[in-house]
């Protein structure tokens, strides 16, 4: 394992803690083998995208849009459900993850940003954005949370992290034995290149639609891939927004597939979800980049909807 000693005082438990996350995404990449031995039934293929998408969609609709950006609310019952199955997907817990995120946009493509491509060059950068930083003394935040760290259930919930991935992992064994616990480790594995992708294409391909300081851009091979994280532009420009699948064209609003929007919308019909952010047409058009100079303050904060 590569030194990835804190850079800031850790107690050795929570040292422990954490550092179990990278060793089981490094035992999932090694595990992913065993489909070269085992095969892969139809089922499996199933299991493989069935918890690909259930546990991105946790991550993008719970521990991005709700837990960091606040980008609507929920009871907090659903809030924990939704970061017990972030962690699942090998996410970290919620108050290591929204550190990171928000170090991210503080930082954004600057010396500091935790995992910005554009620090190094070529290849050796997209190395480094793609999962090479949670190898590093990066890998651990320089503060975690304090909303998160109040709340009791999710600091269990980021302290033991690793159990429900484990749990997963004890799941699928038992409902197909090894060929489904390769399934498993195949699925965590795509899983986290999926959102790394975000750290990684996200910001070296694509187009820029608003006005940003950073290199953030709408990929629409990413927003495939992460069920619409990766029109990143909008997201950067917009980060309470809870639709990122935006962009303009000739200095019109163009709504673009978002499935993580999408989930959102269905809960709030249900009654989950209220206060869903939004920005007005006025403040997107206000950040084209082809008509406004780069305007490096905060964005206003989105309305809700509705």
């Amino acid at each position: 394992m590569p030194n990835i000693a804190p850079s800031r005082p850790y107690s050795p438990l929570l040292i422990g803690l954490y550092v179990i996350g990278p060793i089981l995404i490094i035992t999932s990449h090694v595990g992913s083998l065993l489909v070269l031995v085992t095969g892969l039934s139809l089922g499996s293929v199933l299991w493989i995208i069935g918890l690909y998408f259930l546990r991105m969609l946790a991550t993008t609709g719970i521990y991005h849009r709700l837990l960091t950006h606040k980008s609507y609310t929920t009871p907090p019952w659903f809030l924990w459900l939704g970061c017990i199955v972030g962690a699942s997907a090998g996410q970290m817990g919620p108050s290591w993850w929204k550190a990171h995120h928000l170090n991210h946009h503080k930082y954004s493509d600057q010396p500091l940003d935790t995992h910005s491509p554009v620090q190094n060059p070529g290849w050796q950068g997209f190395i480094w954005s793609q999962g090479g930083w949670l190898l590093s003394p990066n890998f651990f935040p320089e503060k975690l949370p304090q909303d998160v760290e109040n709340d009791r259930v999710l600091k269990l919930i980021d302290r033991l992290h690793f159990l429900p991935l484990i749990a997963l992992g004890g799941i699928s064994y038992g409902i197909g034995g090894l060929e489904y616990l390769a399934a498993f480790f195949l699925s965590t594995t795509l899983l986290f290149h999926g959102v790394q992708t975000v750290n990684s294409l996200s910001h070296l391909w694509g187009s820029q639609p608003f006005s940003t300081d950073d290199q953030s851009r709408n990929n629409a091979l990413v927003a495939f891939l992460t069920l619409g994280e990766g029109w990143h532009n909008l997201h950067h420009a917009f980060p309470a927004s809870s639709r990122h699948g935006i962009t303009l064209r000739k200095q019109q609003v163009v709504y673009l597939i978002d499935p993580t929007f999408g989930f959102i919308r269905l809960l709030e019909m249900l009654g989950l979800a209220t206060k869903v952010k939004h920005p007005k047409e006025s403040d997107l058009l206000a950040r084209d980049r082809q008509t406004s100079p780069l305007n490096s303050s905060p964005p206003k904060v989105p309305t809700p909807i509705g």
